[in-house]
């Protein structure tokens, strides 16, 4: 098989042209893969509850897992990719993807899965930046706004299609195989990629991985996910004396999550403190610290975190309840998401035919306001009697919103970076989005389980018979379970049920606005946004000393 880099160009540069997009096919699968991969286990989690047994804490850590060493290893691999290679990088990442699903797919223990979900999380983390990162080098002018456009739209889409695939995958076979369908996925990428994608990378003198930087980075964003997550477990303030580790039980009547907390803050000085020497010395540095002084970039990366930690924690308690509280099986719940997958492709199309109208930050405001209206009327449309037919046109403009605003957004990120830095840059571009949305699973997830139980033993204190000792166990056992005994309620005290019901849509509810008050402050930061004319050339196209030309511009490709 010929080098793609030396198969014949056509005067127009047919031939390269047509590479570059076919490669935008796999590297949009990619992406489709990992963001799926995210979501898909939604609907399949009161099946793993069942089957499993795990506890509503490992519910949230069957999420979290993925996404937290997804967010701390996405700087890393993004310095790795423009050092030994993007497609390297993306294709390795891959694999890692495929095998550490299989694990998942074959766990029998809720800790299992959680192992399986990380590996997964180190494979996610070398495919997204990646793929941002060959864009960003092999698209030029208004072809890199339209590769963004479907690079962001295919995010937008796979956050609802992951869970009609996984509803159906979870229905009619297992819930394992829900980690197994990536396995042939995998296969078909690797190959894609092989074919179509050129290699890229940073010319010049490599540069020396910052460990220091790295490790910092991981404490940072693994302990102050923890403590959002586990608080409730030990005790904010004061202990709960749950165990730590095996039997081991924290000794003091001072929880450990305030000395979580604190780690938290003095690694994330510590890591700005020794980018900041590293970079005043010459030296490389894991978040390239000097983009912040780009407005486009500081002011998009701030937007994208807040409105991310918005968008993605509602995901968590919707299907839970969709399915604990309604009664919809995973596939039922699967379709009833597919609303927001096809408010994502309207929202598509719309954004095309204004993007040579309206500027990228004015899109991305009108997708965080459809955001806002779509999440808050959630809050209020849901009760335990609520039907599919008042969630369906919220989820829709919600879909509207995640589409316009994903899929711009990370155009006005990037505008402006060089690309010789374009590794680093849609690193940090993904690591905000992905701790935007670790934060969310693990604040709102706080606030469903939180809600969720005070409001059940405020309803179960009116029900005649019940000691405090009986109603603390019901309370414990619904959100212990994320709600999957519930249905079983039913037969032994129908009042019993609808309590438990009612109480699990309290805290749906609660999530859902405590989810709209962020994409408010999202939209708030885009107001620092400054908008600039649709497909205009940035200075990023200046010449960048040691900056790397992708191998078809060389061939011949007029640029």
């Amino acid at each position: 098989m010929s080098d793609p880099a030396t198969l014949p160009v056509t005067p127009a540069g047919v031939t390269s042209a047509r590479r570059r997009w076919a490669g935008l096919v796999f590297i949009s699968v990619a992406v489709a893969l990992i963001i799926v991969d995210s979501t898909i286990i939604n609907v399949a989690i009161p099946s793993i509850v069942d089957d499993l047994a795990i506890t509503s804490t490992q519910v949230q850590w069957v999420q979290e897992s993925y996404t937290l060493v997804f967010a701390a290893l996405l700087l890393v691999f993004g310095t790795l990719a423009d050092r030994f290679g993007r497609r390297r990088i993306l294709i390795l990442g891959v694999i890692v993807f495929a095998t550490s699903s299989v694990f998942a797919a074959l766990a029998q223990t809720g800790e299992l899965l959680i192992l399986g979900r990380l590996i997964q999380g180190v494979g996610g983390a070398m495919v997204l930046p990646t793929t941002l990162s060959i864009i960003n080098a092999t698209f030029r002018g208004r072809d890199r706004g339209i590769a963004f456009a479907i690079w962001g739209s295919t995010i937008g889409g796979m956050v609802a299609v992951g869970p009609l695939l996984g509803g159906w995958l979870t229905t009619s076979f297992s819930w394992r195989w829900a980690f197994g369908i990536n396995v042939p996925l995998g296969i078909v990428i690797v190959i894609g990629v092989l074919v179509f994608v050129l290699e890229s990378k940073d010319a010049g003198e490599p540069r020396r991985i910052d460990v220091v930087g790295a490790v910092l980075s991981v404490i940072t964003s693994a302990s102050l996910v923890f403590g959002l997550i586990e608080g409730r477990t030990y005790g904010w303030w004061l202990t709960d004396k749950a165990p730590v580790a095996g039997d081991w039980t924290w000794p003091y009547s001072l929880s450990i999550i305030p000395f979580v907390f604190l780690i938290t803050v003095v690694s994330g000085v510590a890591f700005i403190y020794w980018g900041l020497y590293r970079q005043r010395a010459g030296k490389t540095t894991l978040l390239a610290f000097s983009l912040f002084s780009i407005p486009s970039f500081r002011n998009g990366n701030i937007a994208a975190m807040i409105v991310s930690l918005g968008e993605f924690g509602i995901i968590l308690s919707l299907p839970l309840w969709l399915q604990n509280v309604l009664g919809y099986d995973a596939l039922q719940t699967g379709f009833v998401l597919l609303a927001l997958a096809l408010g994502s492709f309207v929202a598509s199309g719309v954004s095309g035919a204004f993007g040579n109208k309206i500027s990228p930050e004015t899109i991305v405001r009108f997708g965080i306001v459809a955001e806002i209206i779509g999440v808050a009327g959630l809050g209020l449309i849901i009760t335990a009697e609520s039907t599919w037919l008042v969630v369906v046109p919220f989820l829709f403009v919600y879909g509207i919103g995640v589409g316009l605003a994903t899929a711009q957004l990370t155009g006005v990120v990037l505008k402006d970076v060089p690309v010789a830095q374009s590794g680093q840059g849609s690193g940090t571009s993904s690591t905000a989005r992905q701790i935007g949305s670790a934060l969310g699973i693990a604040v709102l997830g706080t606030v469903l389980f939180t809600a969720v139980g005070t409001s059940l033993d405020a309803k179960l204190a009116e029900v005649p018979g019940l000691t405090a000792e009986t109603r603390s166990q019901i309370v414990d056992a619904v959100v212990d379970s994320a709600g999957s005994v519930i249905p079983s309620f039913e037969e032994r005290s129908p009042e019993l049920a609808d309590a438990a019901r009612e109480a699990f849509s309290d805290g749906t509810r609660y999530s859902a606005y405590a989810a709209a008050g962020f994409l408010v402050l999202g939209f708030l930061a885009t107001l620092r946004l400054s908008g600039t004319a649709p497909h205009a050339e940035s200075r990023r196209e200046d010449a960048v000393p040691g900056q790397s030309i992708p191998a078809a511009e060389t061939a011949g490709e007029p640029v």
